[in-house]
């Protein structure tokens, strides 16, 4: 089974050890396309400064963000 994108953490474990991830509250408070345009704009800070910070480390994050949007997709059915 693929592990979904909360199973997942790049870079430490300090969203994971919270009892609520903050894209979790994130999404109760927005709608879905509000969420999913946080999501977008961090893969692409990601991307954007993986030259210059992050490198591969960077990648994988904007990857981990991507995973949660494709996620809220099959959640609503969408493909």
């Amino acid at each position: 089974m693929l592990k979904k994108a909360n199973d997942i953490q790049i870079g430490g474990d300090h969203y994971k050890s919270k009892a609520i991830q903050p894209w979790d509250a994130m999404e109760s408070w927005m709608n879905v396309d509000e969420f999913r345009g946080f999501l977008r704009g961090n893969a692409i800070k990601y991307l954007a400064r993986e030259k210059d910070k992050g490198g591969v480390t960077d990648i994988k994050k904007a990857m981990h963000y991507m995973k949660k949007l494709l996620e809220t997709y099959k959640e609503d059915g969408d493909s």
